[in-house]
């Protein structure tokens, strides 16, 4: 008897599990791996740029769609950040520096991990997602940060730190790649995902990657990588011809924090080199990190139904217009690389059309198939990730401290403000001159007006 009604359980079991007639399977949840890398700006093989060796991000590339023109809101990390995973740009009350927390700025509004955890998604946070590691900490099932800035590894930088408090803005480290945070991120998000494969769960997992960040730590095979002697140096170490004071800065997060730094005045060529061979090795270190996890996943068959996403959460002054750092509203500051690749839709193309990060959290939710929330200020990417040749926006935004700035096909169009006026602005034709080095705006009034009525139209200035 026992073993009868054991057949007929198994056999109800089975129907149970057969899906019925004009009923479709359910696909599994998609899932999705975010990495963001602090400071990285488009100087990638995939984006032209044959000096800065980053080979797994351009696979990344080739398997998925690469955005030409997209921008961060604000180009500064604890800003951007909570703009992006927050989806709402920022204000002059607002995400306006590098110490902002989402939380307290917007503190009534969901974010990207809280919201798809409220949509039964596994949210783990690794690395540098948020600039504060516990920022909307209840958003996450897990929060991993090992320490990763000024984490020094040779005697002379550890005494620096001991007797100045401040050491090198470079380091050949003479370590493993799992000795720095970004050996150790990769390692705990490959055992993420393999735990992930096992629980069956959808997730949000996230890699949040320090360098290229300041100090420019690195194995030693990575500055390797590289002739120190052929690094190529800024080609317009100069401020643009008729340039307002307001755009320029110190570069203090440079001068300030690190030894062998002139506190004014531009610095050497051969501390040029050094900072710029630094930051590359960083970025191949990085990549090289990204490698790994991205092998992961194809290794454990979840990149067939895996969105993943790569950007940096702004751009890097690396000596043009005679600046450092990042702080500015110059295209060097504004523009980001991004890179989506989502199973099932278009790969190995590029995106010419303008993108801005607040758009990213609308993606998500759409290619999640969950509704988006109502206080989402972007535009879901689902129909260019479809056809990368769709029309699309006819400006993106961004801003820091007085200067606001909007991007169209043709411009780059900033005005400083104070109490509500307009004290210098600044165009650039980026059709003539990408790299910014003559300020048209006095002699195109019409342009800017234009595009100043634009802003306005927008809600940017209030």
């Amino acid at each position: 008897m026992k073993n009868i009604l054991g057949i007929i359980g198994f056999i109800a079991l089975q129907l149970f599990c057969i899906v019925s007639p004009g009923q479709e399977a359910q696909p599994p949840k998609t899932n999705f791996l975010f990495i963001i890398v602090d400071d990285l700006r488009p100087q990638l093989g995939c984006y032209g740029n044959a000096e800065t060796l980053s080979p797994n991000i351009d696979r990344l590339a080739e398997e998925g769609l690469l955005f030409c023109n997209a921008y961060c809101n604000v180009p500064v990390c604890g800003a951007s950040r909570a703009s992006l995973l927050t989806g709402t740009r920022p204000t002059a009350r607002r995400f306006t520096n590098a110490a902002t927390w989402a939380e307290k700025d917007v503190p009534d509004l969901v974010d990207i991990p809280g919201y798809l955890k409220q949509n039964g998604y596994k949210t783990i946070s690794n690395g540098k997602i948020y600039h504060h590691q516990f920022d909307n900490a209840a958003s996450w099932d897990d929060n991993y940060k090992p320490k990763d800035f000024r984490d020094y590894k040779t005697p002379e930088n550890f005494e620096l730190m001991k007797t100045k408090g401040m050491a090198a803005a470079w380091e050949i480290a003479p370590v493993p790649d799992d000795s720095l945070q970004g050996g150790k991120i990769a390692n705990k998000v490959i055992a993420d995902l393999r735990n992930l494969k096992k629980s069956g769960n959808p997730f949000f997992l996230t890699a949040g990657f320090t360098k290229p960040h300041l100090p420019f730590i690195a194995p030693e095979k990575y500055w390797d990588m590289y002739d120190h002697n052929k690094i190529e140096l800024a080609k317009n170490p100069f401020a643009p011809e008729k340039c307002p004071k307001e755009a320029l800065h110190n570069w203090g997060e440079l001068r300030k924090q690190y030894t062998g730094i002139p506190q004014t005045g531009p610095v050497s060529d051969e501390v040029a080199r050094n900072l710029i061979h630094g930051y590359n090795a960083c970025v191949s270190f990085s990549d090289a990190m990204i490698g790994r996890i991205l092998d992961e996943l194809v290794q454990l068959e979840l990149d067939k139904n895996t969105v993943v996403i790569l950007c940096g959460d702004h751009g890097w002054q690396l000596g043009e217009h005679g600046l450092w750092c990042k702080h500015s509203n110059f295209n060097t500051s504004l523009q980001v690389p991004l890179i989506i690749r989502a199973p099932g839709f278009a790969k190995n193309a590029k995106v010419e059309a303008l993108v801005e990060f607040v758009d990213l959290f609308p993606s998500i939710c759409e290619l999640a198939g969950i509704e988006i929330p109502k206080h989402l200020q972007g535009k879901s990417m689902k129909p260019l990730l479809e056809n990368p040749d769709t029309e699309w926006k006819e400006a993106v935004f961004s801003r820091f401290k007085n200067g606001e700035s909007v991007k169209t096909k043709d411009y780059l169009y900033t005005e400083y403000r104070v109490k509500g006026e307009r004290i210098s602005q600044m165009l650039y034709n980026h059709n003539t001159d990408k790299d910014e080095n003559k300020n048209i705006a006095d002699e195109n009034e019409s342009v800017t007006e234009k595009l100043h009525l634009l802003m306005k139209s927008e809600g940017i200035l209030k």
